[in-house]
């Protein structure tokens, strides 16, 4: 018999910090799922086409429209399981504020913006509104404040 101090962890345990989907108002589900909407839809539009229609890449202008493809069909995802799918918004916040703060910004400093930096500036400053669209308090209290997954 073995007699392991440690509480197994049973399929639908629920940390006591965790909020369950069921007590976010349905309204910011909806604006979350309008916020992915928008990634599939916005993005896809681009990107869909230029999968099916496109020449040799370069390297890295292959990497960055995969990334991008990878994620307007993570967001269609996001479509069906907002909440589950809110690191992906992380994703996309992250990017682009480290690109806005190590690209744009010195280049804006230096006086240095050419016409594809201010392009790309304003496609990343659009990220502002996903800051309104994600659930902050869910997301303290089911990615910061909750116990995280064991490790053995």
């Amino acid at each position: 018999m073995k007699t392991d101090s440690s509480p197994a962890l049973t399929l639908g345990t629920r940390d006591r910090n965790e909020t369950p989907a069921r007590e976010i108002a349905l309204w910011r589900i909806y604006l979350l799922r309008a916020g992915y909407l928008l990634i599939a839809v916005g993005m896809g539009m681009q990107k869909v086409p230029a999968f099916l229609h496109h020449r040799p890449w370069e390297l890295m202008h292959g990497v960055v429209n995969s990334m991008l493809l990878a994620l307007v069909l993570l967001a269609v995802l996001g479509l069906r399981y907002p909440l589950k799918m809110l690191p992906l918004l992380f994703w996309e916040i992250a990017w682009k504020a480290t690109w806005l703060l190590a690209v744009a910004l010195p280049a804006w400093q230096n006086h240095t913006m050419d016409a594809d930096t201010w392009d790309t500036t304003f496609a990343c400053l659009m990220s502002v509104i996903f800051l309104f669209v994600v659930p902050w308090d869910y997301v303290w209290r089911n990615f910061v404040a909750a116990r995280g997954d064991r490790w053995s």
